[in-house]
């Protein structure tokens, strides 16, 4: 009777244990992150490299600091926009950013072009984004009229054991 006892104790001490961490704690790569945020750059955010145009601004959330890109086309017909990002976040580390495609679509007799599927692959950088990847998903708007443009990314972040802080 008493090891009855005993056994019942100890699956219930670890029930518990697992009901206090959450039903998600399990679901989760312990390695990965969410990360969500928004960006606002202005276009001739710092000149233009090899010929074309950048935005700069700054980044806000997870990833919190300041992005520049460089717009290396425009093609109106398909409405991508292709682009590579320089994102430095405020402590300085960097992240690589491989050139991304932003799809949407031009509103009519305008200059606003609506971002729908812009996806963002992260692979690597420098300081905790040594050795990290990640999928990040932004939707937005530009307006080429005036210079503006405003995004909300959010994904995830894969880190090594050592980079993960």
């Amino acid at each position: 009777m008493r090891s009855t006892t005993r056994y019942f104790g100890l699956s219930l001490e670890v029930i518990l244990l697992l009901a206090s961490l959450g039903t998600t704690a399990f679901a989760k790569n312990p390695t990965c992150s969410e990360v969500g945020g928004a960006i606002l750059t202005n276009i001739g955010g710092f000149g233009q490299i090899d010929g074309h145009p950048t935005t700069l601004g700054p980044a806000t959330g997870d990833l919190k600091g300041a992005v520049g890109v460089e717009i290396k086309d425009v093609n109106q017909s398909s409405t991508v926009i292709t682009v590579q990002h320089h994102w430095v976040t405020e402590n300085g580390d960097t992240l690589n950013i491989d050139e991304a495609q932003a799809a949407g679509m031009f509103l009519p007799n305008s200059a606003l072009f609506a971002i729908t599927d812009y996806k963002i692959t992260l692979s690597g950088g420098t300081g905790r984004f040594a050795n990290a990847t990640g999928q990040m998903n932004a939707i937005g708007e530009v307006d080429f009229s005036t210079g503006h443009a405003i995004l909300r990314y959010s994904g995830q972040i894969c880190y090594s054991a050592q980079e993960r802080r």
